[in-house]
């Protein structure tokens, strides 16, 4: 088989190539700019081009795929179209790719990746593509037995060509309303059909719509003397579960009902004890509570929340780790992710940084939309927020700040340091990079 990828560059499609390559599959892709993921996937023997242009296709391609993001006057579409090579979304190419395959598939509109790297590292032998990356292997995508980990995908309905075997759902929150024609019932039905496409299934019964589904459930409320502990220098939740004491990387309930989905689903195959053992294999993954740096005075995460309920989750999760290492100041630093997303919860997401020392507010990451005006000034008043253009990473944290929210274009007012204090960034858009100091 031979394939192209447009967009390989994503964290998704990424992880297909990955798959398929070490498949025995001729692999290419292109995406517009070169990052540390596309030079990776380079060294791994994939030719990656950065640019799309037509003459990246081959006329002997058996598939081209493309990203959710890609327009029809692609050029590299354009090409596929002309030499009549089979041209598919990646909802559709999962479709083939994993039909003969015994799939854990794992969606929901929060915490599905998190529970797919723990699963992952429950199950060592099994294969794993994860829409995020596990710090235990350092990638999206591990090679292993006919077994397929799933990071399955809601966003765009592709979740239900994913045939699973096991269907595990962390919950249902109504998102990407946009792709189901902010149909609820529609929404609903897409989860239904997940549900009922498997065999078993291993679902969050604190969820309303799950609740009621014939299915394993498990709740937070299962997990017993439950405590946030700094293991090793790191942050550890410690639980028991059915008799047997389970530490899981990172801090919350949430994270802890994460980890309880994968291990019921993990012990359809191996026992609670061996799990209890896999699970400190899991180092959490990249973007997700992601300590970058940890000093006496001074802790840096990055996180990839964008929804008021993960970074409400989150900040918790962090008020508690700022207590157990002595730090009584939390900053967060938010670039909220599309102008839709923004307007359809600005309610929550005033609300969901109550308790922070500090509000940061970087420009909206577009991902492709209009732009919008949103007063921010106006709506989160309370915090009296920093406004910044971006974040200069060097021994701390430096902020280029003035008031974009006003459409100025003037030169930076100042500069801003923050030398002291937990600091958090939220997003999907770049400010992990910023945050790293790759950008």
């Amino acid at each position: 088989m031979k394939v192209h990828f447009i967009g390989i560059g994503g964290i998704g499609l990424s992880a297909l190539a990955r798959f398929l390559k070490a498949d025995g599959a001729v692999v290419s892709g292109s995406d517009i700019k070169e990052t540390s993921l596309t030079k990776k996937l380079r060294n791994e023997g994939i030719d990656v081009f950065i640019g799309h242009r037509g003459e990246n296709i081959d006329k002997d391609l058996d598939y081209v795929v493309y990203t959710a993001v890609a327009k029809e006057d692609n050029p590299e579409i354009v090409r596929a179209k002309e030499l009549n090579i089979s041209l598919m979304s990646r909802a559709e190419f999962i479709k083939i790719l994993l039909k003969d395959k015994k799939v854990l598939a794992v969606c929901g509109a929060h915490g599905k990746s998190t529970t797919t790297a723990i699963l992952a590292s429950l199950l060592p032998e099994a294969t794993a593509l994860i829409g995020a990356e596990s710090k235990e292997f350092s990638s999206n995508f591990r090679k292993g037995n006919n077994l397929l980990v799933f990071e399955a995908d809601e966003s765009d309905g592709s979740f239900i060509n994913s045939n699973p075997y096991i269907s595990v759902v962390t919950n249902t929150e109504p998102e990407h309303m946009e792709f189901y024609n902010h149909n609820l019932k529609l929404f609903y039905e897409y989860y239904q059909k997940f549900l009922d496409l498997a065999q078993i299934r291993v679902v969050n019964s604190d969820d309303e719509f799950l609740q009621n589904q014939n299915a394993k459930k498990v709740s937070i409320k299962n997990a017993k003397n439950i405590r946030f502990e700094i293991r090793d220098n790191l942050p550890k939740s410690v639980f028991e579960y059915r008799g047997v004491e389970f530490e899981v990387y990172g801090f919350g309930e949430h994270l802890i009902l994460d980890a309880l989905l994968a291990i019921e689903t993990a012990n359809q195959f191996i026992s609670l004890n061996e799990i209890a053992k896999n699970i400190k294999n899991y180092k959490g993954i990249k973007k997700r509570f992601d300590v970058l740096e940890k000093r006496e005075d001074f802790i840096l995460i990055d996180d990839y929340g964008h929804h008021p309920t993960e970074i409400k989750a989150t900040l918790s999760a962090a008020k508690k780790f700022a207590m157990l290492n002595g730090i009584d100041r939390i900053t967060a630093i938010w670039q909220p992710h599309k102008y839709s997303r923004t307007i359809d919860n600005l309610e929550e997401f005033v609300k969901c940084f109550e308790g922070v020392d500090e509000l940061v507010i970087l420009p909206v990451w577009s991902a492709g939309e209009e732009e919008i005006f949103i007063d921010f000034e106006k709506h989160f008043k309370e915090y009296n927020p920093v406004f910044a253009d971006k974040i200069i990473k060097s021994k701390n944290i430096m902020l280029s700040c003035f008031d974009w929210n006003k459409k100025s274009n003037q030169e930076p007012k100042n500069f801003k340091t923050i030398e002291k204090g937990l600091v958090i960034g939220f997003g999907a858009g770049d400010i992990t990079y910023q945050l790293r100091g790759e950008k």
